[in-house]
């Protein structure tokens, strides 16, 4: 596959984009002495080539009451019941994000509650679709690292 070549004003937008993604193509210009134009083009090709796909919308649980983060191992009866198990986890909303791993578990989740009575719930939800053997719960305390940025400025750096 080939590699797509991203420049500085690439990194830039890319920069802006990811902080807020419904900044006006007028705004970036702007900030970056080019074009609407250019930036519009530029994007448009970040898109094609699959460097952009999308853009997201980040809600802050906490404010909606659901601050309560745990991270859930699941071990499988066998390990061909992962797309049935996974298909089941889709069906639990609080389930958010869910990894097919390789090593000491199965499948590896994140759930968002309301608390603790609330985590139990859907963990008991989680035992109990088919296939699950059994889980292994860990308490977030505080999530103390989330950025969308770091990784994007150390493949700029590589290049």
């Amino acid at each position: 596959m080939k590699k797509f070549l991203l420049d500085e004003i690439d990194h830039q937008i890319l920069d802006i984009l990811i902080e807020n993604a419904r900044t006006p193509f007028t705004d970036i210009a702007k900030q970056l002495l080019v074009s609407a134009g250019t930036i519009h083009v530029r994007v448009k090709k970040m898109e094609d080539e699959g460097i952009i796909q999308g853009s997201t919308l980040t809600l802050n649980y906490e404010k909606m009451g659901y601050s309560f983060i745990a991270h859930v191992g699941v071990f499988l009866e066998k390990t061909s019941m992962t797309q049935s198990v996974i298909e089941n986890l889709k069906k639990i909303p609080n389930v958010t994000v869910a990894y097919v791993t390789a090593g000491k578990y199965n499948i590896f989740c994140k759930v968002r509650a309301k608390g603790t009575n609330d985590a139990k719930d859907v963990i008991y939800k989680i035992d109990d679709i088919p296939g699950v053997n059994r889980t292994e719960t860990m308490i977030a305390l505080e999530e103390s690292l989330n950025d969308k940025k770091r990784m994007m400025h150390a493949i700029f750096a590589e290049l």
